[in-house]
């Protein structure tokens, strides 16, 4: 059984409760963890699963120059290790091709993780393909201890093909949670059946099974209808185009748009809901523990999530909050990029629309708000596909399987 060094670029986060329910599951597995943290966290909240992970929580230094004897330390251990010169030799060809600050942060990380990895650990586990790669292999050259690594979205599609070859080559196996993700990393590697689809899956325990009553009586008009969306408020999730997607629906319909999360665009999007005339309408609820999300999920009756390509390739991967939502047999629409339509089947347990198509998210809003009945149909088919293939327990054997061996 392995002892892991589990690299992450924050710790505990509430967006990123994916990672924290895989590694509650390596630790009920028997999986030996020590979580090494590049970062603080900034969340005021934490989420409760956070308190049930045992593994001790270990902090690098996310500025060198505030820990002046850590990086000395680091450097000088470093030094001593038989691999200095390869290493050296690969951070400098990697500083060539991207002079930063933020590569050089990456090297003193490895250097202090080098130094100061307990001495049990026989392999590095990194969350992302980017900075939690970059000290991973940095100090896997240094240790010798193998790493291995699980890509999810930002980190696949901003990160320079050169870097994520030269990483691929490095480490021992992959796993990514799209099978999108997986062709694209394949093509990258000179190993591709070391890159193996590993869907987050969701922890069904946590996430029981409701019953949905609706009132049928009465014409859809004068039904109050909530629709949910939870996530931040940033450009790849589309929250701009979902609220123009609002804007165009019959006037005679009776809804409510309820929005959890926080976020930099947050302000951006009240102002363009006030624009449009949506304010009375429109619930900002902002971040919410997770028993308030869990009552939103099963107070609402539909669920939609406008994700797109961002600017700077940037995606969601295969986003917790839609299964989430189908666990609670909510309705769901969502567009048609990276590992989404492998979660939802367009028009069996959800609707998949065009990503940025403001007049196809419309008519979809427009359909599920008119049909109850459609609604429960597939919201029953939601519940059943993620029983049937988004099972945690059942997803996570794979790195229960590879990280035991």
């Amino acid at each position: 059984m392995k002892k892991v060094a589990v690299i992450l670029k924050g710790y505990p986060r509430l967006s990123e409760t994916f990672i924290a329910q895989e590694l509650l599951a390596l630790e009920k597995a028997g999986i030996n963890l020590i979580i090494y943290s590049l970062r603080h966290p900034t969340d005021r909240d934490v989420h409760p699963i956070h308190g049930m992970i045992q593994a001790p929580v270990r902090y690098l230094p996310e500025y060198l120059s505030w820990h002046p004897f850590r990086t000395l330390s680091g450097l000088l251990s470093s030094f001593r290790s038989k691999n200095f010169t390869q290493l050296m030799r690969v951070f400098f060809r990697d500083l060539r091709r991207d002079f930063s600050a933020n590569r050089v942060r990456r090297l003193g990380q490895a250097m202090i993780l080098y130094r100061e990895i307990a001495d049990d650990r026989n392999w590095i586990y990194a969350h992302f393909l980017h900075t939690p790669a970059s000290v991973a292999r940095y100090c896997s050259m240094l240790s010798n201890l193998p790493w291995s690594c699980s890509a999810h979205a930002k980190d696949i599609w901003t990160s320079p093909k050169w870097e994520i070859q030269e990483k691929l080559d490095s480490l021992e196996w992959l796993v990514t949670c799209t099978a999108s993700n997986r062709e694209y990393l394949a093509g990258l590697s000179t190993n591709p059946d070391s890159i193996r689809l590993l869907y987050h899956g969701l922890d069904l325990e946590r996430f029981s099974d409701v019953s949905r009553q609706h009132l049928n009586n009465g014409s859809a008009e004068h039904v109050r209808v909530r629709i949910l969306s939870v996530g931040r408020a940033v450009s790849k999730k589309g929250y701009d185009i979902l609220i123009e997607a609002l804007a165009k629906l019959p006037e005679d319909l009776y809804w409510t748009f309820v929005h959890v999360g926080g976020g930099p665009l947050l302000e951006d999007l009240k102002r363009q809901a006030r624009v449009l005339h949506l304010q009375a309408r429109i619930d900002w609820l902002g971040p919410l523990s997770f028993s308030k999300v869990l009552e939103q999920y099963r107070d609402a009756d539909m669920f939609v999530l406008a994700s797109r390509i961002d600017s700077d390739g940037d995606r969601d991967g295969l986003p917790n909050v839609l299964m989430e939502a189908l666990s609670q047999r909510l309705p769901c629409i969502s567009t048609d990029i990276s590992g989404i339509p492998e979660l939802l089947r367009n028009g069996e347990n959800g609707l998949i629309v065009k990503s940025e198509d403001v007049d196809a998210l419309a008519k979809a809003i427009e359909r599920l708000i008119g049909d109850t009945e459609y609604r429960d149909a597939l919201g029953s088919e939601g519940r059943r596909t993620m029983e049937e293939a988004f099972d945690l327990k059942r997803n996570v054997q794979l790195l229960v399987d590879k990280l035991g061996e």
